[in-house]
């Protein structure tokens, strides 16, 4: 399965935002770099919008987390219903036809909710509920989009992997 980079952009918002509040990295700055990283223009987050996107990063990680298809639909749904606006397609600053989720005139935490619940929603959709989840290492649990050829992917990272191989391989020996 390939996924388009263009279609990615609010669904590797959505994994930053959880990352970023799960790290213990939160902060002003952090925030806005994120925002500015996954092309959300004019971002400046003021004290109420940050408290606001933080909230918002916590209510997305289930998404990540849900056990199921139909637990991850649940969940997306709940965000759909509270952070999708009126959707439309457009084209700007030389992209193709993408679609928006909310007015570029929206404060930046409308857009921050309708970008990474429309995002989440898309690519559950394209990747057939599956692919999105959290690293299996027990010490970790960053969130993660699995973009890989065979979907299987069940770590964030290579380090992470070779970690829990290792464990397990010693607790084999014993």
């Amino acid at each position: 399965m390939k996924f388009e980079h263009d279609n990615m952009v609010g669904v590797h918002l959505a994994v930053s935002l959880v990352n970023l509040e799960s790290s213990g990295s939160w902060g002003a700055e952090a925030l806005e770099r994120a925002l500015q990283e996954h092309g959300i223009r004019r971002s400046r987050v003021t004290g109420s919008a940050g408290a606001e996107i933080r909230a918002w990063s916590r209510r997305l990680r289930p998404v990540f987390e849900a056990g199921s298809q139909g637990e991850r639909c649940e969940v997306i749904n709940a965000l759909l219903a509270d952070g999708a606006g009126s959707v439309y397609l457009t084209t700007h600053d030389d992209l193709r036809p993408h679609l928006h989720f909310a007015p570029d005139g929206q404060d930046v935490q409308s857009r921050v909710k309708a970008v990474t619940a429309g995002a989440v929603a898309i690519f559950t959709m394209e990747a057939e509920g599956e692919r999105l989840g959290v690293c299996a290492l027990d010490s970790c649990r960053t969130a993660f989009v699995d973009t890989s050829r065979s979907g299987r992917r069940a770590y964030c990272c290579a380090r992470c992997a070779n970690t829990d191989a290792v464990r397990r391989h010693r607790m084999k020996r014993r």
